[in-house]
């Protein structure tokens, strides 16, 4: 092996080296990162649990029923036909 062969080895090596390292440091930035946001969502669920302790309990929302329709259970719904001409007729059909 000759020593330009060495220098070459050595400068792949370093630059190697150096690559991992700033990956190391790269994902401790983005360590700190992940920390500072899920420190910062816990200390905003404290604060809104702090706050929702505090409120007064609020009676639970009223179901809405829907109102039925005016038709009769005895009446009978109009023929096919009647009904296309209706349709017809109005102008839903043309």
């Amino acid at each position: 092996m000759t020593k330009e062969d060495r220098d070459r080895a050595d400068a792949r090596f370093n630059k190697a080296t150096r690559a991992a390292s700033q990956a190391r440091a790269g994902g401790t930035e983005r360590d700190a990162a992940t920390k500072a946001v899920l420190d910062n969502m816990a200390r905003l669920k404290a604060l809104r649990l702090a706050r929702e302790a505090a409120e007064p309990l609020r009676p639970p929302a009223a179901k809405t029923t829907r109102a039925k329709s005016p038709k009769k259970s005895g009446e009978k719904a109009p023929a096919l036909s009647d009904w296309l001409a209706s349709q017809q007729k109005g102008g839903h059909r043309t």
